[in-house]
């Protein structure tokens, strides 16, 4: 049984980041791969990170400035179900704010569906307000936009 208690959070590459999401579930219907994020990534203030049980990669999140509105958009994450429910989601997410907070980013933006159950309980317990819902065909791929203000020191 994992614990957690080993993982470590670090800055990563994306080589990494798309090996990690091949291994998520959720993703299976869609992965990105490298030119998809170097090419979303070029030219804008971003965020790779990688969570480490040891030296195994077994998470990411990856985050750029996609708007001048001064928000940071959180556009990739997951973590491998194996280390799920071990907080590695909330490491992951408490690193990118804390960076986006160094930064000057005034909120952190982020976009998930309404079938992800588990992104829209995150997303209200770590204090992201409901912004917007672009509807889509079925009412579970709906997307829904979340967006949280940033406590700037």
């Amino acid at each position: 049984m994992n614990t957690g208690a080993n993982v470590t959070i670090r800055r990563g590459t994306v080589a990494e980041c798309v090996a990690i999401s091949q291994q998520i579930p959720e993703f299976y219907d869609g992965i990105y791969d490298e030119k998809d994020y170097e090419t979303r990534l070029f030219n804008t203030n971003s965020l790779v990170l990688v969570a480490l049980d040891g030296s195994t990669p077994v998470g990411f999140k990856v985050g750029y400035q996609r708007d001048n509105d001064g928000s940071f958009y959180s556009w990739m994450g997951g973590v491998i179900p194996d280390y799920r429910k071990l907080h590695i989601a909330q490491k992951l997410a408490d690193t990118q704010e804390a960076w986006a907070v160094e930064k000057g980013f005034n909120a952190i933006v982020f976009k998930t569906r309404n079938s992800l159950k588990g992104m829209l309980i995150f997303a209200i317990k770590n204090g992201f307000c409901i912004e917007a819902v672009e509807r889509k065909e079925a009412i579970e791929d709906y997307r829904i936009i979340f967006r949280k203000k940033l406590k700037n020191i």
